[in-house]
């Protein structure tokens, strides 16, 4: 079963104390459809302008993304470029040019419309709310967002997750959505808006997923090397939704697998500046890191 994505495919310039790069491939729906490619075949829905190089499509095809829904325009491709303090406390928007990101429309080619298991990665909720327009025939609906939305689309986000069965978002988004104090209470707060599940990513601390009948809290992977975060929520996504796809059930011991791969994954993400970690890291690899992982809940 393949995942159905729809995101930003972007070029990302970033400094950190570690280094620097400039117009490095990266983009929500970039991290999340290569994060997915570990487990399930993915569609890709985007856009890019004439900038976008035939490399970085080589690439992206080369890990089992389909590319049909890939639009291309005249111009130049969405660009951000941010700076990160030290240890990673605040971060900088330095520069955002939507570009050919400006006034897209999100249209889903008629091969991607049956698509059971989609992923709305962190776009804007009206755009959210046009692709699912379009599906015809979802079984789960994921979707992740950020605090830019909930400022300024508060009620669009509201009446997007009445829409979807699983919201992602973290720690700081869910007390801000929700005006909350307490995590657990932004987490169940969140389920009365509609979904049967919330994850809550927590970063170096880890995960939480609630239902109304479960809890479950993963811890992050020990990574001590961070050199970039930028990705590492969408990674952390698209791996969830790829793994869902390989083992076709959406049972409570799946998903728990899935947010354990969806850390693993994330942890190579952080190792490295944009998506250089994870053109190295195999399916081996994240396996010994979800083996990992799965040790340190053994009692």
């Amino acid at each position: 079963m393949s995942v159905l994505i729809v995101g930003s495919v972007a070029f990302d310039s970033i400094e950190t104390v570690d280094g620097a790069v400039d117009y490095a491939l990266g983009g929500s729906a970039t991290f999340s459809s290569v994060a997915a490619s570990y487990f399930s075949p993915v569609r890709l829905v985007g856009v890019v302008g004439d900038d976008f190089g035939r490399e970085h499509v080589r690439f992206l095809e080369s890990r089992r993304i389909d590319l049909t829904g890939l639009e291309r325009r005249p111009g130049k491709t969405f660009y951000w470029k941010g700076r990160y303090s030290e240890g990673f406390k605040e971060r900088e928007t330095l520069i955002t040019d939507l570009n050919v990101f400006e006034d897209y429309e999100p249209t889903l080619p008629e091969s991607y419309r049956d698509a059971e298991l989609v992923f709305l990665a962190n776009i804007a909720p009206d755009l959210q709310h046009r692709v699912l327009d379009q599906a015809t025939n979802p079984k789960l609906v994921v979707a992740d967002t950020m605090n830019l939305w909930i400022n300024i689309q508060h009620g669009e986000l509201i009446e997007l997750i009445k829409r979807v069965d699983i919201l992602i978002l973290n720690d700081e988004e869910a007390l801000q959505l929700t005006d909350e104090t307490n995590l657990i209470r932004a987490g169940r707060a969140i389920l009365t808006y509609g979904p049967s599940r919330v994850i809550i990513k927590k970063g170096e601390h880890g995960a939480v997923s609630l239902t109304n009948e479960t809890y479950f809290a993963a811890p992050a992977y020990p990574t001590a090397e961070v050199k970039d975060p930028t990705g590492a929520g969408d990674s952390f996504a698209g791996a969830f939704m790829g793994y869902l796809a390989a083992a076709g059930d959406v049972s409570e011991a799946t998903v728990r697998r899935g947010i354990l791969y969806g850390t693993a994954v994330a942890s190579f993400t952080v190792e490295g500046f944009s998506l250089d970690r994870l053109r190295e890291a195999t399916r081996d690899m994240v396996n010994a890191r979800y083996n990992d992982l799965a040790s340190y809940l053994a009692v």
